[in-house]
């Protein structure tokens, strides 16, 4: 039997007809669809998962999205990190099948992905903003993207008449304002001027909120100095043995340099930031922190509240021209982030707040509105999804499942209880590591190691064990791995992660150094390692 207490909420309150699932959409029914993409924009700070920033965020556009359609509470990414996300997010593979591994890879133009597919499906296709894998976008019809990370004002974008890689240097059209609303303009451009005999896939991809949080000045009013932001409960947690976490971090006073020294006459810094000079010289260390936190928090979500408006200008099109009901409009970031979590910043890790991506769709068609869906999604997931809406076939490297049922309420009965998790990159603050997630408990084994990885630090990371109690500690403010009493949760679920690996096929067969890190870390004679 389906489990149709998966999907809860509004339903039963939607005024839209619904299509029943697995109902086939006729060709000249096939919706358009609109993927608007944001960076880091994290659910702490979306304003409809709850949380201690819900009253402060200004989110109309995404309430109404919530409001018609439906959000996903458990949506995580599978290397949480921009380029593998994207990556992921258009093969529909994990980094270890589609070869993005790290920022510093590329993907190249002959892969397969969920572009090409609906290309050869009939769609017309279109990329505006953020596309940050390096090499030339393959399978859009047309497609205007920044110069690498791109710039928030007056951005280099380049299209196919002046296309050179990213590693080629700078080459492309400085188009003059702020990013946000320009790959907007795009994209709204591209909807008036389709051609209205073929449905449409378009791509909006922003840059924010990525650092350094640069905001429109019509922005600037929401907060200021004196505003005083709820802490998260670890905010003050310095250093490791508070929780038991065993590596380090990316940690707010790392912001706090950062700002310093971009403050500096004729700094030399890769970025510039909003509302400098700022400075914590003098100050406590608590002082400090708390003064960071609050600059962070300003910044980002006045970046924030650019994207909610201009998500607002895209519906309003979609109105305008008559295509609501049958567009597919979905908006998703491509991780989470710290917003002073852990005393953090940054993503990367598995931790909740970056491992999780908020993603809400809308499609009045099909999906009931109102409601919020508990299955386990992934990244991976959404090309198979967005194919199997298009009437295409999923990319060739997919990994993936199409949730169009679930989002119905009717789950299959195989649907993934638990998720895989694997992040390459290797920093000594931020170790290389693979996990397992399922709803109520999380294990993290940090390999710490290079391997074969681009971008990575030859410094290695003695490897260590995390676990984490979800149900009873949601921010994870507690290692439990050495508690007795979790010891045979902590046994099964390894188990369950070499099921994982070997199921997903992230054999590490070319990675001699691996095989010594499992066999000495993961294993003990040949038996499971167990050190509760």
């Amino acid at each position: 039997m389906n489990r149709k207490n998966q999907l809860v909420g509004l339903a039963g309150a939607c005024l839209l007809s619904c299509r029943p699932a697995g109902v086939p959409v006729e060709e000249k029914e096939r919706p358009n669809i609109l993927f608007i993409l944001s960076d880091d924009h994290t659910s702490q700070a979306w304003g409809i998962y709850g949380g201690r920033l819900s009253p402060y965020v200004k989110n109309e556009n995404i309430r109404r999205l919530a409001r018609e359609g439906c959000v996903l509470e458990n949506c995580f990414c599978t290397n949480s990190i921009s380029v593998p996300s994207r990556a992921a997010i258009l093969t529909g593979a994990y980094s270890h099948k589609n070869g993005v591994y790290t920022l510093h890879d590329a993907l190249p133009p002959e892969t397969d992905n969920l572009a090409k597919r609906l290309q050869a499906a009939g769609y017309q296709t279109a990329l505006f903003g953020k596309w940050h894998l390096k090499k030339r976008p393959a399978g859009f019809d047309t497609f205007r993207v920044f110069h690498d990370q791109g710039t928030y004002w007056n951005p280099v974008m380049k299209q196919a008449s002046n296309w050179i890689d990213d590693h080629q240097g700078v080459q492309g059209d400085t188009l003059n304002g702020f990013s946000t609303d320009i790959v907007t303009d795009l994209a709204i451009d591209r909807i008036r001027n389709r051609d209205k005999n073929k449905p449409f896939l378009i791509c909006c991809h922003f840059k924010a909120t990525h650092e350094p949080w640069e905001f429109p000045e019509r922005m600037k009013h929401l907060y200021d100095d004196s505003t005083e932001f709820p802490e998260p409960e670890n905010l003050m947690e310095f250093g490791r043995e508070p929780s038991g976490r065993t590596f380090d971090g990316q940690v707010l006073e790392a912001l706090a340099k950062r700002w310093e020294t971009a403050s500096q006459e004729n700094a030399q810094w890769w970025t510039t930031y909003p509302e400098l000079p700022f400075s914590i010289q003098g100050l406590d260390r608590n002082a400090a922190r708390k003064k960071t936190y609050r600059k962070l928090l300003r910044d980002y979500l006045r970046c924030g509240a650019a994207i909610d408006d201009n998500i607002g200008r895209l519906l309003h099109t979609l109105d305008r021209e008559g295509l609501s009901r049958n567009t597919v409009v979905i908006y998703v970031s491509d991780q989470g982030y710290f917003l002073g979590e852990h005393g953090f910043f940054d993503k990367r890790m598995m931790y909740e707040e970056s491992l999780r991506m908020p993603f809400v769709i809308r499609y009045p068609e099909e999906i009931p509105a109102g409601t919020r869906n508990r299955d386990i999604l992934l990244n991976i997931d959404f090309a198979a999804l967005l194919a199997d809406y298009a009437g295409a076939s999923v990319p060739a490297l997919s990994q993936g499942r199409s949730f169009r049922a679930n989002l119905h309420g009717q789950t299959p009965d195989d649907w993934r209880q638990d998720m895989y998790y694997r992040y390459w990159t290797q920093h000594p603050a931020r170790p290389a590591h693979i996990g397992i997630r399922n709803r109520d408990c999380k294990l993290i084994f940090l390999y710490g190691d290079r391997l074969h990885t681009t971008g990575s630090d030859s410094i290695t990371h003695t490897p260590s064990w995390e676990f984490y109690d979800l149900k009873n500690d949601p921010h994870e403010n507690k290692n439990r791995y050495h508690d007795p009493a979790y010891a045979p949760v902590i046994r099964q679920m390894k188990q369950r992660l070499l099921q994982l690996r070997a199921s997903l096929g992230d054999t590490d067969n070319d990675a001699p150094r691996m095989k010594e890190i499992m066999s000495r870390y993961y294993f003990e004679n040949g038996e499971l390692r167990m050190e509760n």
